[in-house]
């Protein structure tokens, strides 16, 4: 009843009525037009949820509702699946959500698990976009910070920042995100000038 209730809070209630047509059985006797028509609203339908699901727990996650986050990119991944297979880059994007949700209620090992994934995904995409490369690398810096790896959570930053600034500028607001948490990973390891040099470069 519990994930129920959660379900319905976080993306079910704003889904409901859409999944009405999505798990309804086409009818047997179409032609082929109309098959491929019925297919094509299908696939519009289902990718409209990805957009809804994923947008509702990008909300959440920015408000610090991580629980809420969940539910939402659960269904964000699990749509991606059917629309795009479940090898497809399209699939990482959910997953880093997921991965960050997971992380923001303690859930490390599941988070951990949900990064796997996504670098699975990427390091077999030979021509995977440097914006889901730097994205993934602040995921997996910002899980080894939570599991208290500041090291590791710096080499993934120093990534980022680098991936972040090919492509978006030194002084990017993209970049800005790396600079950010690599100065809390130094404030924590109380490395006083190099956390306030960094703060003050964001």
């Amino acid at each position: 009843v519990d994930h129920q209730r959660a379900d319905w809070v976080s993306i079910h209630q704003q889904i409901c009525q859409l999944l009405i047509p999505i798990r309804t059985a086409l009818p047997f006797h179409l032609s082929e037009e109309e098959s491929r028509h019925s297919t094509e609203q299908l696939v519009q339908r289902q990718k409209y949820i990805i957009d809804l699901a994923h947008s509702t727990a990008q909300q959440f996650v920015l408000g610090g509702k991580h629980q809420e986050a969940v539910p939402a990119a659960l269904h964000a991944l699990r749509f991606s699946a059917e629309v795009y297979g479940s090898n497809s880059v399209q699939l990482v994007a959910a997953y880093l959500l997921l991965a960050e949700a997971c992380t923001g209620v303690g859930h490390l090992l599941e988070a951990s698990k949900y990064l796997a994934q996504a670098q699975w995904i990427v390091l077999r995409t030979p021509d995977c976009s440097v914006a889901i490369q730097y994205k993934l690398h602040r995921s997996l810096g910002l899980l080894c910070v939570a599991e208290g790896n500041f090291e590791q959570a710096l080499y993934h930053l120093a990534n980022d920042i680098y991936l972040a600034s090919s492509l978006f500028g030194l002084k990017s607001l993209e970049a800005s995100g790396g600079y950010f948490h690599m100065a809390d990973v130094f404030f924590r390891q109380n490395k006083m000038n190099i956390a306030n040099s960094l703060y003050v470069k964001v």
